[in-house]
């Protein structure tokens, strides 16, 4: 329908499109199917006139079954209990400790300490750590700075050979409260493993009841005869 000023209003059976992008397009019309339709992909011959079932059925012609795989037995468990694996001797002490049915060795840890001069017997160090020596006399170095330690550490060992004594013990802790670390027990360890063994026989961390390994036992090299 057009209006007075001869436009083609919209709705009208005859309007056409203002924009034709593909105007300028040349379509080859040999080329379009005949039919004007395209095919579903089921059932669309292939060029040799046959349907991709037919084509499969051919491809899997000389395949045969297995008939041995039809039924694949399975292996019968024998019956037989798998043993428990053992238990590593280590885990089973952890576990006494843990449970309190055993206490922890002092020597297996690692801030036990112990040393031997030569031609000292492998039972001593053993010996000494059980408590089988008595200790004669002590010194505890608690509360005082590495250099009065060393003082009064040095003094009382001098004290102790020349009263000839056999077996002392020192003081020292553990350095656990310390942020420095056990900086005693280490200097004493230092101490009579250098300039005093020549007058050590020997040394071992004490017992627990003699303050563990917060202390010191010490055989002295030479004992007042008796």
């Amino acid at each position: 329908m057009e209006s007075k000023k001869g436009k083609i209003l919209p709705g009208s059976r005859t309007e056409t499109l203002s924009y034709n992008p593909f105007k300028s397009v040349k379509i080859d019309k040999d080329r379009l199917p005949r039919s004007g339709k395209v095919q579903a992909k089921t059932g669309v011959k292939n060029p040799g006139g046959k349907s991709d079932e037919e084509v499969f059925r051919e491809a899997m012609a000389d395949v045969r079954e297995i008939k041995e795989f039809r039924e694949i037995p399975a292996r019968k468990a024998s019956g037989k209990t798998p043993p428990r694996p053992k238990e590593d001797d280590a885990v089973l002490v952890l576990k006494e400790i843990v449970s309190g049915k055993a206490r922890i060795r002092l020597s297996d840890t690692g801030e036990y300490i112990e040393w031997a001069g030569p031609g000292i017997q492998g039972d001593v160090l053993e010996r000494l750590h059980g408590g089988e020596f008595a200790v004669q006399d002590s010194v505890d170095l608690h509360g005082l700075t590495l250099i009065e330690a060393e003082a009064a550490f040095f003094a009382f060992f001098g004290e102790s050979l020349r009263k000839g004594l056999f077996c002392i013990k020192v003081i020292h802790g553990r350095g656990l409260r310390s942020p420095n670390g056990p900086v005693l027990k280490e200097a004493a360890t230092k101490w009579l493993s250098g300039p005093l063994r020549k007058s050590v026989r020997a040394f071992t961390s004490a017992r627990d009841c003699d303050g563990g390994l917060g202390a010191t036992y010490i055989i002295l090299k030479y004992p007042r005869p008796r």
